[in-house]
């Protein structure tokens, strides 16, 4: 059995736990998330969820990468 090579296209492929929601900003305009519960630090945002959903993994691209370089525990979707 050959090991997975755990590199950035193999995290950026994983089911994400993606936690979507609504919220204001501090001048009380509203803005959609994503969240990824695996990745606590990760957030992203947008004006629209459909934009929210479309976009989010370029973020996810370069937090994963930074995670990668510092050798920090991605936690994997169960």
């Amino acid at each position: 059995m050959t090991e997975t090579t755990k590199d950035i296209e193999y995290y950026l492929n994983l089911p994400w736990t993606l936690v979507e929601g609504t919220d204001v900003d501090f001048d009380g305009k509203p803005y959609c998330y994503v969240e990824i519960k695996e990745i606590p630090s990760f957030t992203f945002t947008a004006k629209t969820q459909e934009q929210a959903r479309q976009n989010y993994k370029n973020q996810l691209r370069l937090t994963l990468q930074v995670m990668l370089e510092y050798g920090d525990e991605i936690k994997e979707p169960a």
